[in-house]
């Protein structure tokens, strides 16, 4: 299956699609044809037509906003790499993450029960809540409003020569 490079309308990449989905959105007239594949054709049974290799989208859209995805690395910016409880700064080896209510008392893996945490400030907790181990959090866990940086990953060596003047390659 050949895939398409997806350009916004400032010709900024946002998405690989196959290349039926590029057909479709072209005979609905949302996007054109900006690059074609050399060697690569798309036989009907009484048309050929050359590959689209990339497209741009001819009207602005609007992104659906995304909740950030609960995960070790969005906890561990959320709290910008500290632990909760000592205010220092670690490594991503150095922390973890710590449940305020322990899971043993109820306490839900979720975004307003989960902070950034070192492992000493961890183990003087333990099972207990924070107040009774004598620790005090700087600042209440919450659901971050940010989104994280869109991009697409490619591999390198994998990226088509045609779309090169679109992609940003280290």
């Amino acid at each position: 299956m050949e895939r398409v490079l997806l350009l916004n309308q400032s010709y900024e990449p946002i998405s690989v699609i196959n290349w039926q989905k590029a057909f479709c959105l072209l005979a609905l007239d949302k996007i054109e044809v900006i690059k074609e594949y050399d060697n690569k054709k798309i036989r009907s049974r009484f048309l050929v037509f050359k590959m689209p290799a990339v497209v741009r989208l001819l009207k602005a859209f609007r992104r659906p906003r995304k909740k950030v995805k609960f995960n070790k690395t969005n906890v561990l910016a959320r709290d910008n790499w500290r632990c909760q409880y000592c205010n220092q700064k670690f490594s991503t080896e150095e922390l973890t993450y710590d449940h305020v209510v322990p899971s043993s008392r109820g306490g839900k893996t979720v975004w307003e029960n989960i902070v950034t945490c070192c492992t000493s400030c961890n183990s003087k907790k333990g099972n207990r809540l924070p107040q009774e181990a004598g620790l005090w959090m700087r600042k209440q866990p919450s659901r971050p409003d940010w989104v994280p940086i869109f991009s697409i990953t490619l591999s390198r060596k994998k990226i088509p020569e045609v779309w090169r003047d679109f992609c940003y390659i280290n």
